[in-house]
């Protein structure tokens, strides 16, 4: 495996050279990225890569590697757009240019997620070079690379649902989640969903002089801030939803996150505490989390002494795995309505959603993959929640409700995915291939060879890989 890292190197500065923003970028850049990962692919082993597309937004890259019939049908999964890189100025190198420091590869996309992209390759690419000596898993393979997941609007499933010739997968390995520390293989079993609105409120009908008017009038800035402070109670618990804790339990085995390690992970500065209740894990991954993304106001260098007739902002609710999307959007709008202060008039709009997502911990590709990641890694797996949302899970459950969904990825901790100095350990994308590699080849060991009892034939069925008797 370590052979092709140069490789993986070289294909890893190709993707993040290419600045696909959705809704920023131009759409050559998205077309340039979409035609190298069907060339990658190509070179990979898949004889069947196309672009799949609807009548609006970035391509889909869909390659194929049949199997014989029978074979257990497994999707890789992957993206290719990434997040704005902000500040250029503050990156200590260009975003845009991969660049190696202390055994890092620094970037925009360097781990979420075209680092899953490189290992997703780097795995294809270790078994057709174990060619002829050991033959290809007998697997039924596609790789799917999605050209617009960052946004959460669900444009995959747009896709999929406009191709239904594509064949129903057994297993989708979604590469988008990574190690909760570098070295420690890290399965994701659930996920918090995400619900955002924009609010604006509204006080006058035109800018006033805040000396001639200030006192008696309120502007709707100090109205959206007093607003914006009902969200948390005074330990900074969220206030919607007010159920909290949603419907399900903590992940499966999932290790507790101590104080030290998220402050250090965090960045957290010395005498800041940490806001709300419970184990750091459940408040993580098992409990709301509410963020003011964005607060729409003039900038310092522009201000004025005015009262502003108008003020808009940006709300983020993280909810709970098991917590019904819709009904926080519902929730949200009603503490808002009931809080508006001053008789203040709101406006809101509610700009995205993405569903939580709770895996099948319990099922055998589940297994198949934390025995694989622990001999790739030379350690135990931990089965962790997320706290962010990766709408692409619930897309393949809606899709294929019988299909085995399994979590893991190249980011940890030092990767400051979405943020500035974004990174990816090459170890980290190593391991994974290996891991990936031995998935695959133990998926078609399983279905091609009775169990150790001698009855029956393993079979895929919505809980995995099991004994038929």
């Amino acid at each position: 495996m370590r052979s092709l890292m140069s490789r993986a190197r070289d294909d890893l500065a190709e993707l993040v050279a290419l600045r696909t923003v959705v809704g920023i970028s131009p759409p050559d850049q998205f077309e340039r990225a979409a035609n190298l990962i069907v060339a990658m692919l190509a070179d990979a082993g898949f004889p069947e890569t196309r672009l799949l597309s609807t009548e609006e937004g970035p391509k889909t890259v869909y390659g194929r590697r049949p199997g014989p019939p029978g074979a257990p049908s497994v999707v890789l999964y992957a993206h290719y757009d990434v997040v704005s890189a902000q500040d250029e100025t503050s990156w200590h190198t260009p975003p845009f240019e991969l660049t190696e420091r202390e055994g890092r590869w620094y970037g925009r996309g360097s781990a979420d997620c075209k680092g899953n992209i490189v290992m997703h390759l780097t795995a294809l690419r270790a078994l057709q070079e174990a060619l002829p000596h050991e033959p290809y898993p007998d697997v039924d393979l596609t790789v799917i690379v999605d050209g617009c997941e960052e946004p959460g609007d669900g444009s995959l499933e747009k896709v999929l649902r406009a191709h239904p010739d594509l064949p129903t997968p057994d297993v989708v390995v979604v590469a988008d989640t990574g190690n909760v520390e570098s070295g420690i293989p890290t399965l994701t079993t659930s996920l918090r969903g995400m619900a955002v609105v924009e609010i604006e409120l509204s006080t006058l009908s035109k800018t006033l002089h805040s000396g001639q008017f200030g006192g008696p009038v309120p502007d709707a800035m100090t109205a959206l801030i007093r607003l914006l402070a009902t969200l948390h109670d005074s330990q900074g618990t969220p206030c919607v939803p007010r159920s909290g804790t949603g419907r399900t339990a903590r992940p499966r085995a999932a290790a507790e996150y101590s104080e030290t390690d998220l402050r250090a992970d965090a960045g957290v500065l010395d005498g800041v505490e940490l806001i709300g209740t419970g184990s750091i894990a459940d408040r993580l991954w098992s409990r709301p989390a509410i963020t003011v993304l964005a607060v729409q106001s003039p900038q310092l260098d522009d201000a004025v002494p005015a009262l502003l007739p108008s003020a808009k902002a940006l709300i983020s609710v993280r909810t709970p795995p098991g917590e019904e999307v819709s009904r926080v959007h519902e929730e949200l709008a009603d503490h808002l309505r009931r809080q508006v202060p001053w008789g203040a008039h709101l406006e809101i709009r509610r700009v995205t959603s993405g569903p939580s997502f709770l895996a099948d911990s319990g099922g055998q590709a589940h297994a198949e993959m934390r025995g694989a990641l622990h001999d790739a890694f030379g350690v135990p797996v931990r089965d962790v929640g997320a706290g962010g949302s990766i709408a692409v899970c619930s897309v393949f459950r809606t899709l294929y409700p019988d299909t085995e969904i399994v979590l893991c990825g190249v980011e940890d901790p030092p990767s400051q995915i979405h943020g500035i100095d974004e990174s990816v350990s090459p170890s980290e994308i190593a391991s994974l291939a290996h891991a990936e590699v031995l998935f695959l080849r133990r998926l078609a060991a399983l279905r091609a060879n009775p169990r150790s009892s001698g009855e029956g034939t393993p079979r895929l069925s919505s809980t995995g890989l099991q004994e038929s008797r």
